[in-house]
């Protein structure tokens, strides 16, 4: 079943999820205190490098069961463009419209949707020619994480205390959930086999 596979890969992801969402949280305080105000730079630029590394991973996974370079490619599009916004922005944003945090909505790929797609495409070529996915899924899950954070930061005008607790609950469920599925459950799902381990072990 579909489902025990999901909660399968969701107990493997949540502590490194969870912990790496606690150090995102440091790093913004941190960086809340100083002068500069490079927060959207910032979240773009984790937001193009999650979108690089879930076509990776997703791209490889399809590639490594089946070796067909055009279907790969597709997958690794499809996984890190869709489930990259959903996680980046999306999620982040629904999630902080609920506590009435009154945040902006800016999504990339309807901004930049040439840029987006290029950098999906070229993920899906390293994938196929990388053949890894420990790795790069490792660095998916915290750039996803920063990404995330970042976006709250961006666009949400008051940062305070209910800010910093509220925003731990939406980071980890914006990136555990798309990022197990893009990653790992949609890939199997266009090859319609089960899967056998859990991709955090991929090597």
């Amino acid at each position: 079943m579909r489902i025990k596979e999901l909660i399968h890969e969701l107990k493997h992801h949540l502590p490194l999820t969870s912990i790496a969402t606690i150090l995102a949280i440091i790093v913004v305080i941190i960086f809340n205190q100083t002068s500069f105000d490079l927060s959207e730079k910032i979240f773009e630029g984790f937001h193009f490098a999650h979108i690089f590394l879930a076509s990776v991973v997703a791209s490889a996974m399809f590639y490594r069961y089946k070796s067909k370079l055009f279907f790969s490619i597709i997958v690794g599009i499809l996984s890190s463009v869709i489930f990259g916004s959903i996680s980046d922005v999306i999620f982040p944003y629904l999630g902080a419209f609920v506590f009435n945090l009154k945040p902006e909505f800016h999504l990339p790929l309807i901004e930049e949707p040439i840029l987006i797609l290029g950098v999906g495409i070229f993920g899906g070529l390293s994938g196929i020619f990388l053949k890894i996915t420990k790795l790069p899924h490792f660095l998916h899950v915290g750039i996803s994480v920063l990404a995330s954070m970042f976006y709250l930061v961006s666009y949400i005008p008051e940062i305070n205390l209910f800010f910093i607790l509220i925003s731990f609950v939406l980071v980890v469920i914006s990136v555990v959930l798309p990022c197990c599925i893009g990653d790992i459950i949609l890939p199997f799902l266009f090859l319609k086999e089960k899967i056998k381990h859990c991709g955090c072990h991929e090597k």
